[in-house]
């Protein structure tokens, strides 16, 4: 009896990942009610997976809050501003608070920091990202224009908050930086990854690290975000 139990058990969690994962994969990006770029200067593009399924920018929301930008998505988006540029060494660095984990998703979400953004807003745009999930994961991936990932598809880390449960908040400080031949990104003060700038830099990955700043949100996700800055 007891052997029928385990073997009934260990059945039901082989067959409960991959129901997850479905669930996961089927889970459709939403179009956001007023949505649109609101706030001026700035621009935005959503994923060309996203825009292949009919979706555009005005589908997503990014909006002022104060001095703040508040975005909810929607397509997975990118948004810059032409003006806000970096080159040589420098460390762009925002604060991402999810006021409700999980209120629009059925899984977590990322959010980040954009950097080495050239021909943004056309099929060649290019750029990395630094982001961060609400259940202590985060990723470092990049556009080239097709997707390159420099994490695989993720990975946790102590320093990265976790949101106490779904509908709880969950605040991260994200920073990438380019020094020397180094490209980091730290969260919450912690370098969580490091790489040799050659390994993000060449055919199929950055045109350059020099160029736009900005941010990335997946897919239905909100949250606001604040001091976005570069620094030297």
């Amino acid at each position: 009896m007891r052997r029928s139990t385990i073997a009934l058990l260990a059945l039901a969690s082989l067959t409960l990942v991959p129901s997850l994962t479905r669930a996961q994969a089927d889970e459709k990006s939403r179009a956001v009610a007023g949505g649109g770029v609101l706030v001026k200067g700035w621009m935005g593009r959503v994923d060309a997976k996203e825009a292949a399924g009919g979706l555009t920018i005005d589908n997503a929301k990014l909006a002022s809050e104060g001095k703040d930008l508040h975005v909810t998505t929607g397509p997975a988006s990118v948004y810059w501003n032409p003006a806000n540029t970096a080159k040589g060494d420098y460390t762009v660095t925002a604060t991402f608070r999810e006021p409700a984990y999980m209120s629009l998703n059925s899984h977590p979400h990322p959010y980040g920091v954009v950097i080495g953004g050239n021909d943004m807003g056309t099929d060649q745009q290019s750029y990395l990202y630094c982001a961060a999930y609400g259940n202590g994961n985060f990723i470092v991936r990049g556009f080239g224009p097709a997707p390159f990932q420099m994490n695989g598809r993720g990975g946790a880390d102590p320093a990265v908050n976790k949101a106490e449960a779904v509908g709880k908040p969950v605040t991260q400080v994200i920073a990438l930086s380019v020094k020397g031949d180094k490209v980091e990104c730290a969260i919450n003060g912690k370098v969580v990854a490091s790489y040799d700038k050659a390994a993000v830099v060449g055919a199929g990955k950055l045109k350059s690290t020099d160029g736009v700043y900005g941010i990335r949100f997946a897919h239905n996700t909100d949250a606001i975000v604040s001091g976005l800055s570069v620094s030297k």
